[in-house]
C-alpha cells in the first residue's frame, strides 16, 4: 500500500483508496476536442463515482517525424487547460519537456508529467519539483522498476515528496513494448502511489514508419490485470475519432467506448482493494 497523496480537498491518491482516472486526448489538438472530451470524461468520472484528472499535451516534442504535428504550443495549450479546469471544475495536468517550461506550467497545473523518455533528466526533475506540485513521472521503456528509486531521490532532494510514478510498458525487441506487472509493486515498495497507463502501453514505436503505430485492442486487458494487480490512478488517453487523431491515434481509446471499457476495471479495483 502507497503513501497516501493529496491533490485537492476532493481527490486522494494512493492508501486503499479507489484508483483515479487520468485521462484525455494525446494532443491539444482544437477547443472544441478538447471541451467534449471534457464534458464527456466529466459525465463518466459523475456517474461512476471516479476521481477525474483531465490531460492534455500542449507539445509532442518526440514526435517519430520531423513532419508530424505537434500541438498548440505552451501558451494555447495551457488557456485550454484552464478553460477545462474552471469550466468543469476538474484537476488538469500535462508534460514538459524542457525545465524552462516547469514555473510556466506550474502556475496552471495540477500535476506536472514527466515524458517516459526524459525520466532520468536531472535538470527536468528538479524543475518540476520545485514547482511544489504533484510530479507524475513515466518510468522508461529502458528503465527497471527498482531504478525509479533513483528518480524518486532526485524529486525528495529537491524539496518535493508529491510523487507519483507510472508504468507504460518497456521496449521488447525492435517496435514493440511488453508490460511487467511485477513493476507496480516494485515501484509502489518505493512508498509512491503507482499509475498504470493503458494506452501508450500498447504502443508500437515507430512502427508505421514516420509514426508510431498501436494495438489499442489490447489496452483493456493490459487495464484489467493492472488493476488486479493494484493501482493508485488509470491513464488512458481517448478521443472522438481515433483513428484520425493527430497523434497516437492507433492506441487511443474511442470516447464513447470508454465508459463500458471501465465498468470491469472499476468492479476489479473495487474487489481487489476489499481484501
Amino acid at each position: 500500500m502507497a503513501n497516501e497523496l493529496v491533490l485537492n480537498d476532493r481527490i486522494k491518491l494512493g492508501g486503499n483508496r479507489p484508483f483515479v482516472l487520468i485521462a484525455g486526448p494525446c494532443m491539444l489538438e482544437s477547443e472544441s476536442l478538447v471541451m467534449e472530451t471534457a464534458y464527456v470524461l466529466k459525465e463518466i468520472s459523475l456517474k461512476h463515482n471516479l476521481s477525474l484528472v483531465f490531460k492534455g499535451s500542449f507539445d509532442k516534442a518526440n514526435r517519430s517525424s520531423i513532419y508530424s504535428e505537434r500541438g498548440p504550443g505552451i501558451n494555447k495549450g495551457l488557456e485550454l487547460l484552464n478553460k477545462v479546469k474552471e469550466e468543469f471544475q476538474l484537476p488538469i495536468t500535462t508534460d514538459i519537456h524542457e525545465p524552462s517550461q516547469a514555473e510556466i506550467v506550474g502556475e496552471v497545473v495540477d500535476i506536472i508529467q514527466i515524458p517516459a523518455f526524459l525520466c532520468r533528466q536531472t535538470d527536468l526533475l528538479v524543475s518540476a519539483a520545485k514547482t511544489n506540485k504533484i510530479v507524475n513521472v513515466k518510468k522508461g521503456q529502458f528503465i527497471a522498476p527498482g531504478d525509479m528509486k533513483n528518480v524518486v531521490v532526485k524529486i525528495k532532494e529537491s524539496g518535493n515528496n508529491k510523487i507519483l510514478l507510472t508504468e507504460r510498458g518497456t521496449t521488447f525487441g525492435y517496435n514493440n513494448l511488453v508490460v511487467d506487472m511485477r513493476s507496480l509493486p516494485i515501484m509502489r515498495e518505493l512508498d509512491i502511489p503507482v499509475v498504470f497507463d493503458a494506452t501508450h502501453s500498447v504502443q508500437i514505436p515507430g512502427g508505421l514508419g514516420t509514426t508510431t503505430g498501436g494495438k489499442r485492442e489490447f489496452a483493456p486487458y493490459l487495464a484489467r490485470a493492472a488493476a488486479a494487480v493494484g493501482i493508485d490512478a488509470l491513464f488512458i488517453e481517448t478521443h472522438p475519432d481515433p483513428d484520425h487523431a493527430m497523434s497516437d491515434g492507433p492506441n487511443m481509446i474511442k470516447l464513447d467506448e470508454l465508459e463500458e471499457f471501465l465498468k470491469p476495471i472499476i468492479e476489479i479495483d473495487r474487489v481487489v482493494k476489499s481484501f
